[in-house]
């Protein structure tokens, strides 16, 4: 069985990866600088880019290989920047399909990425009066992904903390001209690429490394309640109990005092109390209350799958496989796109193996469902037919 921890990367955009690929889509429209306040739209961006992204929201990743290929085949891509976002589309979409080799073909396709002929001004009749890499930000990001995916980890670490030294010099760039706009984005970028670094120390049990990372960015004044509970987390595996609860109470105070900053929104914050709570009473056996604090949590979101994840595995070690098992069902019909996640899915099929004879058959059923409903990269071996 998997017990999710409160951690914001957990059970997000359906994937167990710490990064949450679908965080470059958000960024795929912006270059070194925001870029959407010139244009009316998204496709005055690049051809048909809003298409590409409301496909990306609903996992269509087939979807959107097929239209790219046709766009290159047409000819449709007219100008140099809209080349370098759909390719980063394309490398998206394979790396969620796991057809990494393509998309390393695909990168490798490219210059250096920081070649002049990826900048605006080299194009002077095309961008006029416009400086700057046209390079998305998530290519450079999905650039340093790859050899993970590939099996590569020290070759991938290393470019995760390259893209981190580039991130750190764009915040201080801007710092000095007084962009705060474009402050503000590259410092979330910081703390999204740390957050990938520690995704992928804390896979290895490498805490000693991601307390470091923890603490120099909340030495630098950062007081995001979703870095501060990751500490707690941490501090929890390293099995300092204590210090786990100080750095939730921490977020308590910070709430309490309207103190709290980050991308969370109030139900959200709320909500991360509550499962921070909830996590202390589990590495106390105290399931009840756990129970009762991820209630709150569904009651004020009836979309916290973490939560619904963690309160069906507290009724399971209480014994009550029943419920614990219609908690999972009600969550898959109510909100399919947000439940449909491969560690909901091995939980569930793990308690139809412990509470019914003819649970391949009940299995079989599932997966039927699934493969009518779930994105293009849902992994269906979950329901280990």
């Amino acid at each position: 069985m998997e017990t999710e921890s409160p951690s914001p990367d957990s059970l997000s955009h359906r994937t167990s990866d710490p990064e949450t690929l679908t965080t470059g889509i958000e960024e795929l429209t912006i270059s070194s600088d925001p870029l959407t306040s010139q244009f009316g739209s998204l496709n005055d961006l690049a051809h048909e880019l809003s298409s590409l992204q409301d496909l990306a929201t609903r996992g269509s990743w087939r979807a959107i290989l097929d239209k790219i290929a046709r766009a290159r085949a047409l000819s449709l891509l007219q100008k140099p920047h809209d080349h370098l976002t759909y390719l980063s589309y394309n490398v998206l979409a394979l790396v969620k399909m796991r057809r990494f080799a393509e998309a390393l073909a695909e990168l490798d396709s490219l210059e250096d990425l920081d070649s002049s002929q990826y900048r605006y001004e080299s194009y002077p009749s095309v961008y006029p009066n416009r400086t700057g890499s046209m390079v998305p930000f998530s290519l450079r990001w999905l650039y340093t992904l790859i050899p993970i995916k590939m099996g590569e980890r020290q070759d991938g670490l290393d470019r995760f903390y390259e893209l981190l030294d580039f991130v750190q010099s764009k915040v201080k760039d801007k710092e000095l001209k007084n962009l705060d706009a474009s402050v503000k984005l590259w410092k979330k970028r910081e703390v999204f690429v740390i957050n990938c670094i520690i995704g992928h120390h804390l896979s290895n049990k490498e805490f000693g490394v991601c307390l470091t990372l923890i603490d120099n960015l909340l030495s630098q004044g950062f007081s995001d309640p979703a870095l501060i509970s990751k500490l707690g987390y941490i501090q929890m595996h390293v099995g300092d109990i204590e210090g786990a609860k100080r750095s939730f109470n921490r977020i308590e105070e910070m709430v309490k005092e309207g103190k709290s900053s980050g991308s969370l929104s109030e139900v959200e914050i709320k909500n991360l109390v509550n499962r921070n709570k909830a996590l202390v009473f589990l590495v106390g056996k105290d399931y009840l209350s756990a129970v009762r604090e991820y209630e709150e949590c569904i009651e004020r979101d009836n979309s916290d799958v973490v939560a619904i994840n963690n309160k069906a595995l507290c009724l399971m070690y209480l014994r009550d496989l029943a419920d614990s098992i219609k908690v999972l069902e009600n969550a898959l019909e109510r909100v399919p796109t947000v439940a449909l996640n491969e560690t909901v899915i091995v939980n569930l099929c793990s308690m139809y193996e412990l509470a019914y004879v003819n649970h391949s058959e009940i299995k079989r059923t599932l997966n039927n469902w699934i493969a009518r409903v779930a994105p293009d990269d849902f992994d269906s071996s979950s329901t280990r037919i």
